[in-house]
């Protein structure tokens, strides 16, 4: 049973590097994903602002 423990311990001190890999993969990738969405927020407003420029144009001339 002491052995199992030395392992387990061994085992996370090799898991300690890669967790902090994929803890920075998983961050650039909500970053990632995090800025996807505000630029698709942006250019779905900014398309309905001209759009509505667009309209007010038309009916006023």
């Amino acid at each position: 049973m002491h052995d199992d423990t030395s392992k387990s311990t061994s085992d996370d001190n090799k898991d300690e590097p890669e967790g902090r890999r994929q803890r920075l993969r998983r961050r650039m990738r909500e970053w990632q994903i995090g800025q996807q969405v505000t630029r698709g927020l942006a250019y779905g407003v900014g398309s309905g602002a001209v759009s509505l420029i667009v309209l007010w144009a038309q009916a006023r001339y």
